[in-house]
């Protein structure tokens, strides 16, 4: 029900960021066979890559038995209604037809998701790649240590996953996907800022609680404005930009961190993700 897809995505979310912060620890192994059983690091890392394709493959097992149920008699129903309506509002509706599964006031509203999310990809490329090689160039901070991070920022992050669903009825969906961007911003900033690891670890735990709660509410809200019969392309081209335009911003971003600045570009992210918040 519509009431409930903002919770539902939050759930998700949940549960996936739970696995991720049992993921975070086991990047600790290397270190730990290194110390105790001798592995050269190279063969432990070699390890964890097929761990992780293993993991891949899994999931995709896991995910062959789901199927929607359909019900023909009533999409014949729940289409022939919406072309009346259409029609009704304007005749030439009627004889419009789908581009790529979606109708024409779908993609009006897909291309206005397509530039948010293109601008979000290209913070994403030079963030997300390259926080951990920051944390190690910048504080010297080991695979192990970070490991740990990773792992209480996980499971910090998981809580408010749960609560995106209330918080959409208590501010708004936009007002506050928009506002938890813009205070992310100002906190990926302020780690930047940060003299020592500890507390430029803090401001980066915060930055990411507060950061995804936007995650499922941006999700809800697309399949709300969306017919049901559209929604799964509307998905896909909607999140199409932000995997070119993460490709750009990270090759751009490494060539900023090792021959210009190296907090270059998590400043630019963050101005990337403020632009994001306004255009959303």
């Amino acid at each position: 029900a519509d009431h409930g897809r903002t919770h539902a995505f939050g759930l998700l979310s949940f549960f996936g960021v739970i696995a991720s912060a049992a993921g975070s620890l086991l990047a600790a192994l290397p270190a730990l066979l290194a110390r105790h059983a001798g592995t050269p690091p190279i063969e432990s890392y070699r390890g964890l890559f097929m761990l992780a394709a293993l993991a891949g493959l899994g999931m995709a097992v896991v995910v062959l038995p789901v199927s929607e149920r359909r019900h023909p008699a009533l999409e014949r129903r729940h289409l022939a209604a919406e072309w009346r309506h259409r029609a009704d509002a304007d005749p030439s509706a009627a004889a419009a037809r789908r581009f790529l599964g979606l109708s024409q006031p779908s993609w009006r509203l897909v291309s206005r998701f397509m530039i948010t999310n293109g601008v979000n990809g290209l913070a994403i490329g030079m963030l997300g790649p390259f926080v951990v090689y920051w944390f190690y160039r910048r504080f010297g901070v080991g695979a192990a240590s970070l490991a740990h991070l990773f792992f209480f920022i996980n499971l910090a992050a998981a809580l408010p996953y749960l609560m995106a669903g209330r918080m959409t009825r208590w501010f708004g969906l936009v007002s506050a996907v928009t506002v938890t961007r813009a205070l992310s911003c100002v906190l990926l900033i302020g780690m930047v800022l940060m003299p020592s690891y500890a507390l430029a670890a803090w401001l980066y735990a915060l930055r990411v609680i507060v950061n995804v709660l936007s995650i499922p509410m941006r999700q809800s809200y697309l399949m709300g404005v969306i017919e049901p019969a559209e929604r799964a392309s509307a998905a896909g081209f909607a999140n199409l930009p932000s995997q070119g335009t993460q490709a750009l911003s990270a090759s751009l971003a490494g060539v900023l961190m090792d021959h210009v600045a190296l907090a270059l570009p998590l400043i630019a992210a963050s101005a990337l993700q403020a632009i994001h918040a306004v255009l959303f």
